[in-house]
């Protein structure tokens, strides 16, 4: 296995100095290839140490891969797109070892200057810790699309984020005269999206072409490019009756898994409607407690406290089956997985030690990760390692679902939409809220009568949400 720290292929001679690879490191357990998403950086440019290069996407998530040592880019060994196996070379760099004399070295271990770094992370800096809240977005104004804007000269190449590289090299718009409208003046996808591209160098409207007559023959239209929301290019004409979207990154790797799923593991369900009412009057007195002050405080979060508490009393639930050993792992810990729905495709942030998490823990993590899943900023580790999954399905008005177990996990809890039904209660017609739980489990290693233990357990604590006093 490549080193994650360090990956880097022993120098050679370059008129600039020693030349040095850099390979696509480890990035996760059990992932053994990246998408190329954008390169931060072009051939000839200057790279200080650590310094943002490229971003590559997993299966698990974004990330950004700084450079270990400093110098000139020499050549970029990848493109945007390109699927690279770990281990393989990245970028050619010739680095800054030439002394006034003429003489070189390499920079290795030796160098005060070169250090080893985890991917993601600087030497000195902080541990990254998942617990460390992004600063809110500042608002900015972007400059109005409507008007031709006259643009300065530019001589240094303007800041800008990875992303909206790529995307102006699509667009074909000369991002030096984009405004840029994020920190420190550089330019973001949403100002590559409003910006302009004319009356600017190498971007410069085509001439109107000469009338012809209704005799002459005319060209098809050529192809249109429209967006898609993770900011990519889908190319269609305008009369398409259907449109083809290349299929990468996080949407490739869960149709992978969820193939895996269908395929290797033979999987039943159960469902459970259920009386939501003495729930929904907890959490409305909950949001109005000193405790719960500023917090989001949503079904999801009881839900889950009652899904721990079950996965307590029927352990088994919280198992995995080892196919080469041909044994049932059953885990004393849960790591509680959240399904979120992202632009990038379906992400499952989970929650580490859940069952030692308070209901304020519960509330207050869910969010979080469910906000950095959405944002693309999830680290791997918040992604792999998950034991049991929650699918909140319900938040798109649907009564319920079948969620596919995620290949290594035991099960997975679907919760519908919580509404008001009628409802028959102490034997009289009443308005109630009512949900539909539904349960999906390898039924290799859990039979029915488990998972319909489990799942009434669950409907049960959440009829009765007091009980979870008395079990946890």
């Amino acid at each position: 296995m490549e080193d994650p720290v360090a990956a880097e292929r022993p120098p050679s001679e370059t008129e600039d100095g020693p030349a040095l690879e850099f390979r696509l490191p480890d990035l996760g357990e059990g992932l053994t290839e990246a998408e190329l998403v954008s390169w931060a950086v072009g051939v000839g440019d200057q790279v200080e140490l650590n310094q943002t290069i490229a971003e590559v996407e997993t299966a698990k998530a974004q990330v950004a891969l700084p450079c270990p040592f400093s110098g000139t880019v020499l050549e970029l060994l990848a493109q945007p797109g390109d699927t690279v196996p770990v281990g393989a070379p990245l970028i050619r760099v010739a680095t800054d070892t030439t002394d006034a004399a003429g003489t070189t070295e390499r920079s290795g271990s030796e160098s005060p200057e070169r250090q080893s770094v985890l991917v993601g992370y600087g030497p000195g800096g902080e541990t990254g810790s998942r617990r460390t809240r992004p600063p809110a977005n500042s608002t900015a104004v972007r400059p109005d699309s409507a008007a031709v804007p006259t643009y300065p000269e530019v001589s240094a190449r303007p800041p800008a984020t990875p992303a909206a590289r790529k995307l102006a090299r699509e667009l074909g718009i000369n991002i030096a005269y984009v405004a840029g409208s994020g920190p420190g003046g550089a330019v973001t996808v949403d100002d590559v999206r409003h910006a302009v591209p004319v009356s600017q160098p190498g971007n410069r409207p085509r001439p109107e072409p000469e009338p012809e007559s209704d005799d002459a023959p005319r060209p098809s239209a050529p192809p249109v490019p429209t967006m898609r929301p993770d900011g990519g290019l889908i190319h269609a004409t305008p009369s398409a009756r259907e449109t083809r979207t290349p299929v990468s990154g996080v949407r490739k790797r869960t149709a992978a898994a969820m193939v895996t799923s269908a395929r290797t593991i033979p999987q039943a369900g159960a469902f459970a409607t259920t009386d939501f009412t003495a729930s929904m009057e907890l959490l409305d007195h909950l949001r109005s407690t000193d405790s719960f002050a500023g917090l989001s405080l949503t079904p999801l979060a009881l839900v889950a406290k009652a899904t721990l508490a079950a996965i307590a009393e029927f352990p088994g639930i919280n198992s995995s089956w080892d196919e080469e050993r041909k044994e049932i792992v059953t885990k004393h810990y849960v790591n509680l997985g959240i399904a979120v729905a992202s632009d990038r495709g379906l992400l499952v942030p989970n929650l580490k030690e859940a069952h030692t998490l308070s209901l304020r823990d519960l509330c207050r993590e869910i969010g979080w990760l469910a906000d950095v899943a959405r944002a693309g900023s999830a680290a791997p580790a918040d992604l792999r390692g998950g034991t049991f999954t929650i699918s909140n399905v319900g938040v798109f008005g649907v009564d319920t679902g079948i969620p596919l177990v995620n290949p290594g996990e035991g099960a997975i809890l679907c919760l519908g939409s919580i509404r008001k039904q009628p409802w028959v209660y102490r034997d009289e017609l009443a308005v109630r809220w009512v949900t539909t739980l539904g349960v999906s489990f390898d039924h290799r290693m859990i039979d029915g009568e488990l998972g319909a233990r489990f799942l009434s357990t669950v409907s049960s604590l959440l009829e009765d949400p007091l009980t979870l006093l008395g079990r946890v």
